[in-house]
């Protein structure tokens, strides 16, 4: 087996760089399952991951949780504390998790010193973009595509390539999902089990995801067309 190569670090802002350079940067740990702010507070922070794994999810009012991304390694979130506004969402450490708790507004002065604000707005972008096609495919597409669309993306943001297919190695869960998806947990496990028996996806003993991209690329476009 080759060794695994990284499909999702290539052209992500060092933020974690950027946090050495912010006085008041603190670490912070927080233990799995436990939250890293609420939706509706206030909290003049962004985070980096150092270790460990979160995510960002909404609730609508009928309590229904939408599930908007999943942060890793180097990745910043939270950047709403950049404008000065509440939580417009809540942050979910999926495992044991290390941050970098950086204050928003001394960042946002750093990278204006620096001559660097382009380099946050082009983050800004895309995580707008990629949000916005979620969006658009929740209310466009049946909830089987929408599974197949997400797990395509996971793989491409976060994937390890080998021989056997791109490996997945993030702690989300079938209701991690659902709330992805936007269907229930029931729906996804039926769709994982007819997406596995038809070998374009499948779990090793340790639970990790593999998606084998090409062949599912082809059933999407098959959907599709």
């Amino acid at each position: 087996m080759t060794q695994a190569k990284s499909l999702s670090r290539l052209d992500i802002p060092d933020f974690r760089a950027l946090a050495g350079r912010v006085p008041g940067t603190s670490l912070i740990e927080v233990s799995r399952n436990s939250h890293v702010y609420r939706c509706g507070t206030r909290d003049d922070h962004v985070y980096v991951v150092e270790r460990g794994q979160v995510k960002t999810q909404m609730v609508a009012a009928s309590g229904k949780r939408c599930l908007l991304s999943v942060h890793v390694m180097g990745d910043m979130f939270g950047e709403i504390a950049l404008l000065g506004q509440g939580r417009l969402e809540s942050a979910i450490a999926l495992t044991r998790t290390v941050l970098l708790r950086i204050p928003a507004v001394r960042a946002a002065a750093v990278l204006a010193a620096e001559g660097s604000g382009d380099l946050l707005a082009r983050h800004l972008g895309n995580r707008l973009r990629h949000q916005q096609q979620v969006v658009a495919e929740m209310v466009t597409l049946p909830s089987e595509l929408r599974l197949a669309y997400r797990l395509l993306d996971l793989a491409e943001r976060f994937g390890l390539r080998d021989p056997a297919g791109t490996r997945v190695d993030i702690a989300f869960t079938q209701e991690d999902l659902s709330e992805m998806v936007g269907t229930t947990r029931t729906r996804i496990g039926q769709f994982l089990k007819r997406f596995r028996e038809l070998e374009l996806v499948e779990f090793t003993p340790r639970s990790h995801l593999t998606v084998h991209e090409e062949r599912l690329s082809s059933w999407v476009s098959r959907q599709t067309h």
